[in-house]
């Protein structure tokens, strides 16, 4: 699989995802500058985290304008894979290519933790293969993660199968002592009506190695590989 990582000003993780996807589990990577045009020969395209043109006026809200993001429109719309992850997330949903919005944390503070998470959708391609009842340990880095969607939006997220993951505890229990932000239905990570659209706050590439002393974003990862392109 060939992997598109896009550098936006102010990103911060995109190394971190070169090394997740290329050093680790062995795909093709090339870094996509922000001005670019084209995300020709690409599987899939990741959005990493960050903090992307300084974060003014909110997060992702002056990304989205970049001009590599018509470049993922069209790859979406042809549909190929799509990942934002936390930064990259809130682009996704500033661009339309997911719903809602990404909120202040209902403590107003950045929180920077492991939390669990609980794979739910059996449509979207990082959580398919994963098992429901096995919760994943990842951490989070974020002061803008507190999902939201009006109530027709939600509906259809649940009605679709849309909803990636959930906050859960160790125990894979999901309920309010878990989630760490407010995220409306405790939803950590959503995906697109075809489930090749994927955004989600927590961040899989810092879990994929001992040294890191976290490996269950290994799988998360590695799950994208299995998706037919």
């Amino acid at each position: 699989m060939n992997v598109g990582i896009v550098v936006f000003p102010g990103s911060n993780c995109d190394m971190d995802t070169r090394l997740a996807f290329e050093e680790v589990l062995g795909f093709s990577t090339k870094m996509l500058w922000h001005k670019e045009t084209s995300t020709e020969g690409c599987d899939l395209v990741v959005l990493p985290g960050g903090f992307s043109y300084g974060d003014y006026l909110r997060s992702g809200a002056i990304a989205r304008f970049a001009p590599i993001m018509d470049a993922i429109v069209t790859h979406a719309k042809r549909g190929g894979m799509v990942l934002g992850i936390c930064n990259g997330f809130q682009i996704l949903t500033e661009a339309g290519l997911l719903p809602g919005a990404l909120l202040r944390n209902t403590s107003r503070m950045f929180i920077s933790q492991d939390v669990y998470l609980k794979p739910c959708s059996q449509l979207a391609g990082m959580s398919a293969s994963l098992e429901s009842t096995i919760p994943l340990r990842i951490p989070i880095a974020h002061g803008e993660g507190r999902y939201h969607v009006d109530h027709d939006g939600l509906k259809a997220l649940q009605d679709q199968d849309r909803i990636m993951f959930r906050y859960c505890d160790a125990q894979g229990q999901v309920g309010v002592a878990s989630n760490p932000n407010g995220s409306l239905d405790d939803i950590a990570g959503i995906c697109s009506a075809n489930g090749k659209v994927m955004g989600l706050m927590p961040h899989p590439e810092r879990a994929v190695h001992p040294l890191l002393g976290l490996e269950d974003g290994l799988a998360m990862l590695q799950a994208l590989g299995n998706v037919p392109v």
